[in-house]
């Protein structure tokens, strides 16, 4: 069972049976996350930049009840994230900055963080930064890594010329000691967020190759601002986010293919949400994941996984 920080640290956020009468009933999320598979593998076959033939597709699939299900369940509704959804696929325009690359993976992106738009879509936000700092629902990472009470790794965004200067000498001189990121803008988080991160690295330790480093963080708790910021610098940083609720992270995945360990690591998330813990969407370099109502309201309710490859 995962153990709260939150008992030493800060009060309990509110209880979530607070929130459950405004939300509507869960729709299946396996038939769901099956049809968006076939979706993007449709998708994929379109030409890379024919937003058309994506949209055509999309606007067709749309409907099926499987999909329609989880888009009617999103503070939207149907007709809302559905012209949310076209609106993305319309405007796509690939970058270098853009996280997806192709058409198939902004869909896949899309469409699975609806399941996050379910769960977390009407909690309150943080709207800005100053919110994530002040909040007394989030925890300092800092503070629990210099107490040894993280078994994580992260780093900060690089925020002044020298620091970005040795950060550059750094790649040059050892390229592949650290994750190629940015690093977190605020080193904040939920309790809940962190124990089960603190658990899956616990796991990933014991099953991965020797040598293997921890497991890394690249992203946390954002402000909605922050998030209209990544989408203005190209990457698909989509509204409403988990992020902005903070039972969301983003955990490296490509580096750990130098260490022969992304599979490993990729299994144990994927166990975690076949056993309902949480949403996970593979963003290429990084993987989402977000904390399902079940999880954050009662760890003990979920079972924990059998360890996965």
């Amino acid at each position: 069972m995962t153990l709260w920080l939150a008992e030493r640290t800060v009060p309990s956020p509110p209880p979530l049976p607070d929130l459950s009468p405004r939300l509507p009933a869960l729709p299946a999320l396996a038939p769901y996350r099956a049809a968006v598979a076939e979706l993007v593998a449709e998708i994929s076959e379109c030409p890379e930049t024919d937003t058309e033939c994506a949209e055509h597709i999309l606007g067709r699939r749309l409907d099926d009840d499987d999909i329609a299900a989880v888009l009617e369940a999103t503070p939207d509704g149907w007709d809302g994230t559905t012209a949310k959804l076209l609106f993305e696929i319309r405007n796509f325009e690939p970058s270098t900055g853009n996280s997806t690359g192709t058409l198939a993976a902004l869909v896949r992106i899309a469409m699975l963080a609806q399941i996050d738009a379910v769960w977390w879509g009407r909690a309150p936000t943080y709207q800005q930064d100053s919110d994530v700092r002040s909040s007394a629902e989030l925890i300092d990472l800092d503070q629990l890594d210099r107490a040894g009470r993280l078994r994580f790794s992260y780093r900060h965004q690089a925020a002044t010329l020298l620091t970005r200067a040795a950060r550059s000498a750094e790649r040059r001189a050892l390229p592949g000691r650290s994750p190629r990121t940015a690093g977190l803008a605020l080193a904040k988080a939920r309790p809940q967020t962190v124990a089960w991160l603190n658990q899956l690295a616990d796991e990933f330790a014991q099953v991965a190759p020797a040598g293997t480093p921890p497991l890394w963080v690249t992203s946390l708790a954002r402000s909605v601002s922050h998030q209209r910021h990544l989408k203005a610098l190209g990457y698909v940083a989509l509204l409403p986010s988990s992020h902005c609720v903070g039972y969301a992270a983003d955990i490296e995945m490509r580096w750990y293919r130098k260490f022969h360990a992304h599979r490993l690591l990729r299994g144990l998330l994927l166990d975690r949400q076949r056993a309902g813990e949480v949403n996970v969407v593979d963003e290429g370099q990084a993987w989402h994941v977000c904390l399902s109502p079940d999880i954050v309201a009662d760890p003990g309710r979920v079972p924990r996984p059998r360890q996965g490859g």
